[in-house]
């Protein structure tokens, strides 16, 4: 442990922008500000809230929450499809307003900026006037709908946990010298890493609440969680410092990537999933060659609606839409590639394959992953292996669609979905951009 533990410091600043969806979508229509509006991938009414603004929030809606539903909460509510690419353009411009006060040391997510502060900086009065100048920055300099909450600690772990500890735009810091007494009136799943699973797995083995949990030694932390995360979530609940700071364990090299998307009702057939599936793999593709990797396996999946009288006799699923489901999935292996062509052959085999029948009819959701990705310093090329120029053709597509937007020029199988399956709205992922648009 550090010899500095129990110095009265705060180590990091976590800034947590608040509704940062609905907020944006506020600051880009001002008629919407003090108004509840919820941000959806589409209107329809059996589709969830991505978002939702603090008035929307106030009624009882938030994310999850069905659009029907929040129309009959608050028949006025806003509705928006959201667009990612703004979100992600806003996202930047809050990391540089963050970094004219102080540099952004993580940036674990869309919505989440991380400050590691440096020798002075880490005395409360000078941490909580950074913090002051942040969010003055990001009104000034971004907008006046955005606010953000700031959590100020030891370390990362619990700046996040403080983030969260007062919501819209508060600002809470824990010392040493407050805790944990500070943290014990919190729920368990108020813990980054403690989800409902994990919650039921720590109820079966005696802890409900955060004062039973806090009640425990180190050995009994380790024993509860059976690893060496119990040994360090000891020492961080008590602002101490563990070398790592609560930042996620990397896992090494990318192992894959893709995309998924929740169709529209009028996509809901085989012709409009397979469309749909084509435009998710030229996405794709195209990110693949950009990030420089080529793809050994493919994995589609596909989920089916069902009706009442399928869901009974078959084994069913239920989507957070509301849907009951089925689903279906295959991977394929090959010879490692990332020209677009090879892998849309690919998928067509794939396609092949998938249920067929009066049960298999209503598809409304495609998930296509490209999978055991190698960098391309690591790629041994074969001798006459790309028939047709297909590398080129690829290189060529890719200029064409960075300049111009990622649809300009495409192969015709996914000409009915082109301007379907938008790019998502990231949540854990960080938005790229690749020319004029973000994936």
């Amino acid at each position: 442990m550090s010899g500095a533990t129990h110095l009265e410091r705060f180590g990091f600043l976590h800034i947590d922008l608040n509704s940062f969806f609905a907020s944006v979508e506020q600051q880009l229509h001002p008629e919407f500000r003090g108004k509840p509006l919820a941000v959806v991938p589409t209107k329809a009414d059996t589709t969830c809230c991505i978002a939702a603004s603090y008035e929307a929030k106030a009624l009882g809606i938030k994310t999850g929450t069905q659009v029907g539903e929040a129309k009959r909460i608050c028949p006025e509510i806003v509705l928006i499809e959201g667009d990612h690419a703004d979100y992600a353009k806003y996202s930047k411009a809050i990391a540089d307003a963050v970094e004219l006060c102080c540099p952004v040391a993580h940036t674990p997510s869309i919505d989440e900026m991380v400050c590691q502060l440096m020798g002075r900086e880490q005395e409360p009065p000078r941490a909580r006037r950074i913090a002051l100048d942040i969010k003055q920055s990001i009104y000034k300099n971004v907008g006046v709908a955005l606010r953000c909450s700031i959590g100020m600690a030891p370390n990362r772990y619990l700046a996040k946990i403080a983030s969260d500890m007062q919501k819209p735009d508060g600002l809470i810091g824990l010392l040493p010298s407050q805790l944990p007494r500070a943290i014990a009136h919190l729920e368990l799943r108020d813990l980054p890493g403690v989800g409902a699973r994990t919650e039921v797995r720590l109820n079966a083995k005696g802890i409900r609440t955060m004062e039973e949990l806090l009640a425990l030694d180190r050995a009994g932390m380790h024993k509860l969680w059976d690893s060496v995360w119990g040994d360090r979530l000891y020492h961080w609940l008590r602002g101490e410092e563990t070398g790592d700071d609560g930042a996620p364990v990397s896992t090494g090299v990318q192992k894959s990537l893709g995309h998924s998307h929740v169709m529209a009702p009028e996509f809901r057939s085989q012709e409009g999933a397979w469309a749909v599936a084509h435009k998710l793999l030229h996405k794709a593709s195209m990110r693949l060659r950009m990030e420089k990797f080529y793809a050994g396996s493919m994995a589609v999946t596909i989920r089916f609606a069902l009706t009442k009288e399928q869901a009974a006799r078959m084994k069913s699923r239920q989507h957070f839409s509301g849907l009951k489901h089925s689903g279906w999935g295959m991977e394929a292996r090959f010879r490692e590639c990332q020209d677009t062509l090879t892998l849309l052959e690919v998928m067509r085999g794939i396609w092949s394959k998938r249920p067929q029948g009066a049960d298999f009819e209503r598809p409304f959701f495609v998930g296509v992953t490209l999978r055991n990705l190698i960098p391309e310093s690591e790629y041994q090329a074969e001798l006459f292996a790309d028939e047709g120029n297909r590398a080129g053709l690829s290189a060529t597509m890719d200029k064409l669609n960075l300049k111009y937007g990622h649809t300009t020029l495409h192969f015709a199988g996914m000409l009915p979905a082109r301007e379907s399956a938008p790019t998502r709205i990231a949540f854990t992922q960080i938005p790229v951009q690749y020319g004029v648009d973000y994936m």
